[in-house]
């Protein structure tokens, strides 16, 4: 039957639906845009009776990656049976579609498994063991396309406690950190895992590289053990930097965009900052617009990211040397002041989505707050999965969990 469509709208209608379709996706660490937050919308606003309903809870293994979601798949890295694996399950039943062996198994006294979320991307998935072998693996069939020692091929040292930095794809280049002399940053071919660029030196942390637009140009901004690097994803030439050592090198939390500025923030007391970058003849400098360190400090986030909406920042207030006292705090981003504190929340880990912050406790609890400078307003809070660090991925009305027993999928609509 011929279409009685004008061809215009029938353009028009495909690209809504391959929007919708991106949108639905969490196909890397803290989602499509590595900030935290999800364009869902029609997600509940409390939880029923007995909690929200969990669609499916399927054996996974020990680890600490959060769970990825493209095109139908739940992707995720696991310690098992003696290895280190890339496994992907399907997002809608919970059966494994395949799994693949990456490395020996990762065992470290900070916890045991692979640390890094994977990221999807062009039919690719890549993934980063826990002592730094960058994997990348055909999303449909499972099968291995390459693997790169990247320590050893950086000649660097593993990180005292776990490789931990969730790949970056950028046009042909996927970015981690390394860690060594030069190669604090580096960017690895998507077609063959070959080194192409790298930069900075110093430690890598265990932050991962985000791509944001700074100073109005488009840069990959890491935070690595020491410092903060604003590096351009074309040949890896730094265009800034800002000093930021922490204890044990333990800058974890990713750098958030704010109006082409850069919030920081890291626990062991340390601090935040917000980086206000200009740019002037084509030269970058980085200074302080406010910062707030040490024992005082209004963010001291120690292994999550803070989340930004509506000028507010939303995170977890870790006090003292990875303490168990940590408080869920809302800060103007513009000034620093603290708007609310929830004190002694606890530890956890946040997103954001259809106006609500998702929380996920270490304690294995799903936390509905309402995202508001008036005050903290909890709207739900249920026990649905075990002991975990991980934040939830969100897709398709569904949100993925993992613990160090089992993936797990809840309905959030």
């Amino acid at each position: 039957m011929r279409s009685l469509m004008h061809p215009s709208i029938h353009v028009l209608i495909v690209m809504l639906i391959g929007c919708c379709s991106a949108q639905a996706d969490w196909p890397q660490f803290l989602g499509e845009d590595r900030n935290g937050t999800s364009q869902e919308t029609g997600l509940l606003d409390a939880f029923p009776a007995g909690g929200p309903e969990v669609v499916w809870r399927v054996p996974g293994g020990v680890g600490m990656s959060a769970v990825t979601i493209a095109d139908g798949l739940a992707i995720t890295t696991l310690n098992d049976s003696g290895k280190q694996w890339l496994v992907a399950f399907d997002a809608k039943t919970g059966e494994r579609a395949w799994q693949t062996g990456l490395a020996a198994e990762y065992k470290n006294g900070q916890g045991d498994g692979p640390r890094a979320t994977a990221a999807v991307s062009g039919g690719v998935v890549y993934a980063f063991t826990g002592d730094g072998v960058l994997c990348a693996v055909d999303q449909k069939t499972g099968e291995l396309v390459w693997r790169t020692d990247t320590v050893q091929q950086c000649r660097a040292s593993e990180s005292e406690y776990g490789m931990s930095s969730s790949p970056l794809v950028v046009g042909q280049s996927v970015i981690v950190h390394v860690g060594g002399s030069g190669t604090s940053v580096a960017a690895f071919g998507t077609s063959n895992g070959q080194l192409q660029w790298s930069a900075g030196s110093g430690p890598a942390g265990y932050s991962s590289p985000t791509l944001m637009t700074v100073a109005g140009k488009q840069q990959i901004v890491s935070m690595t053990g020491d410092k903060v690097l604003g590096i351009d994803p074309n040949d890896g030439a730094v265009l800034w930097t800002y000093d930021f050592p922490t204890p044990y090198a333990c800058n974890t939390a990713n750098p958030v965009s704010v109006d082409g500025d850069v919030f920081i923030s890291a626990g062991e007391n340390h601090g935040c900052v917000f980086i206000d970058v200009e740019q002037t003849g084509g030269k970058f400098e980085a200074k302080e617009h406010w910062a707030s360190v040490d024992s005082k400090s209004v963010m001291r986030n120690e292994w999550q990211t803070s989340v930004l909406i509506d000028g507010y920042l939303y995170g977890f207030d870790n006090v003292g040397a990875a303490g168990p006292t940590t408080h869920l705090t809302c800060i103007d981003a513009e000034t620093g002041e603290t708007v609310w504190r929830k004190t002694r929340f606890g530890k956890g880990n946040l997103v954001y989505a259809d106006g609500k912050l998702w929380i996920t406790t270490m304690d294995g609890e799903l936390v509905l707050v309402k995202v508001t400078p008036d005050g903290y307003q909890e709207l739900g809070r249920a026990k649905l999965f075990g002991r975990t660090r991980q934040s939830l991925s969100i897709a398709d009305g569904l949100g993925y969990i993992r613990d160090n027993q089992e993936v797990v999928c809840i309905k959030l609509r």
